[in-house]
């Protein structure tokens, strides 16, 4: 009892409400999802609200993350600090994350959320790839992934995924923790992202090389992380065509290099 008045922790009524979609639209076979995950989820319910337990206090985080279309593929790029209200949690997190060959997520919002969900949508691309032989297409990622994250609308949970590939053309997707889906050429996610915008909206255009691309993205990300204080340290950037995705690193005063690749 002295462990639950410490804790704040109470009783709570709970009822199970169970989801359920209808298959993918551009899959040609309906989509089973892994025993675990067997296209349902239970949702919570609670009389009072969905957070068991009140924090002391809110940590706010941030960053800035984006995306972008041009002639030469796609173009991935963020930050690399994750933030605890005036903390600095770690000044060297991978806020893009490899999901298949030609395709990569930005991920912003509550670290471990993103993790856990990058984690759960890697399994099941996988999983579908092995049952039938190709892999899932992006919009049919992006209409699963948000059917999977719907039940979860109104909670605390905080995820933002931007889905940057390659299928038959270019793909960038933005998917949210309440399920919102929204397909563009250009998407800037977090604290930093009116800043990002700002370098953009200025400078994109269809016809960049791979080479100002690469800037463009650096430059953007650069300058939301001088303004924004959620946002900084290092700039992690990928190029994803046809071919496969690519690491870019950038060195001061020297052209861009090739880190490494994932192709076919």
């Amino acid at each position: 009892m002295a462990l639950e008045d410490v804790c704040s922790f109470k009783e709570r009524s709970v009822q199970h409400k169970w989801f359920s979609f209808s298959s993918l639209g551009d899959a040609a076979i309906p989509f089973p999802m892994s025993d675990h995950y067997n296209l349902r989820y239970s949702r919570l319910e609670t009389s009072e609200n969905n957070c068991g337990v009140p924090l002391p206090f809110r940590l706010a985080h941030g960053t800035t993350t984006l995306g972008f279309i041009f002639q030469g593929g796609v173009i991935a790029a963020a930050d690399t600090r994750a933030s605890a209200g005036g903390l600095v949690a770690c000044p060297a997190v991978h806020k893009i994350t490899p999901i298949h060959s030609h395709l990569v997520v930005t991920s912003s919002g509550s670290g471990a959320d993103c993790m856990l969900w990058e984690r759960i949508l890697i399994r099941e691309i996988r999983l579908y790839q092995l049952r039938h032989g190709h892999r899932l297409s992006i919009r049919a990622t992006a209409k699963l992934l948000s059917s999977m994250l719907h039940p979860f609308k109104g909670t605390e949970m905080c995820v933002a995924l931007t889905l940057c590939g390659w299928d038959k053309q270019e793909g960038l997707i933005y998917v949210c923790s309440d399920g919102a889906r929204l397909q563009g050429d250009v998407f800037s996610v977090g604290s930093g992202s009116p800043y990002a915008y700002g370098v953009l909206d200025r400078e994109l255009r269809w016809s960049l090389s791979k080479g100002e691309a690469i800037s463009l993205a650096r430059e953007a990300v650069f300058r939301a992380t001088h303004r924004d204080a959620y946002s900084g340290n290092n700039v992690d950037l990928f190029h994803i065509t046809a071919q496969g995705w690519i690491i870019v690193v950038i060195w001061y005063k020297k052209p861009h290099k090739q880190l490494y690749s994932c192709r076919n």
